[in-house]
């Protein structure tokens, strides 16, 4: 069932028993390959693959696939969400680290940012005083490993270059 009209501007809305979509998320019930039971993948618009695929409910026939509801439709979202938002905190923090070291009696924020690229991942080292003033910024290799010994002897030595 379609609620409405399919426009570039309006995402269609589809609300059937084994697939749901609000024009943003897609929830489809499968067939489990591993077992008898079913399965309910929740796939957001453009992406190829799902982003959650978990355990469906059998229905009252304990055959085929309970059938896809509003209520289950909107907590299969909320979950996919969340699934999204960890993945994106866990890449953010591989590529952004930081330390806190003290160096002649000043405390110093070292933070390492890696910008991944197809043709090649680029990254940067600074260094901030305690009330954020960025006082260095070099370039290191992606492969750079931050730790507060390395940071440490970074500003010891006056936030020369590092290869």
């Amino acid at each position: 069932m379609t609620d409405t009209p399919d426009t570039p501007d309006t995402p269609t809305s589809i609300q059937e028993p084994r697939r749901w979509s609000d024009g943003r998320w897609t929830a489809q019930v499968i067939k489990n390959e591993d077992d008898d039971g079913w399965a309910v993948a929740m796939t957001l618009q453009g992406e190829s693959e799902p982003a959650l695929v978990g355990p469906w409910t059998m229905g009252r026939d304990k055959k085929n696939p309970k059938p896809l509801d509003v209520s289950a439709f909107n907590t299969l979202v909320k979950t996919a969400s969340e699934v999204l938002r960890r993945h994106e905190q866990q890449l953010h923090a591989q590529l952004h680290k930081n330390v806190t070291i003290t160096v002649r009696g000043e405390r110093l924020r070292v933070a390492l940012a890696i910008v991944p690229d197809e043709e090649g991942a680029t990254a940067t080292l600074s260094a901030h005083n305690a009330l954020g003033e960025e006082l260095a910024r070099v370039p290191v290799p992606p492969s750079f490993q931050l730790t507060i010994d390395r940071a440490t002897a970074w500003a010891e030595a006056g936030f020369g270059r590092l290869r």
